[in-house]
């Protein structure tokens, strides 16, 4: 008898991402990183930037997320993100000028001109993006 997987919809304003089976799926919770297997109890977190993760199969995939919320029931994780990206998806080379313009941004310091926090979340995309591109 095979055992039971959970069902993954990972979607964005745009588009769905990803629809599919997993064994275990891992995320990145505002108050750190949370794992789900099926029969978790429900609940739903909202998500920071960062990276997540799916098994299935003995096989896993990666995937960026820019924020969100994550839908936790005993037989689904739904994924509802500003921005999700699976790392066969990702640029590797707009990761890295994203990264610089960020740094840019950061380096000169803060100014009237520069909105801090949004040049935080601009390099912690890209490191994010960079890193799950290369997996």
């Amino acid at each position: 008898m095979a055992e039971k997987q959970l069902l993954l919809e990972v979607v964005t304003p745009d588009r769905m991402v990803l629809s599919t089976e997993a064994d275990v799926v891992v995320c990145p919770g505002v108050e750190g990183q949370f794992g789900v297997l099926v029969g978790h109890i429900p609940f739903l977190s909202a998500l920071d930037i960062g990276e997540m993760y799916y098994k299935a199969g003995g096989k896993t995939e990666y995937l960026a997320v820019s924020g969100g919320f994550a839908e936790v029931t005993g037989a689904k994780v739904t994924i509802v993100a500003e921005a999700a990206e699976l790392g066969h998806m990702i640029d590797i080379e707009r990761a890295k000028r994203a990264r610089e313009r960020a740094e840019k941004r950061l380096a000169a310091g803060k100014t009237a001109d520069i909105d801090w926090i949004r040049a935080e979340a601009a390099l912690r995309r890209s490191l994010v993006r960079a890193k799950v591109a290369g997996r």
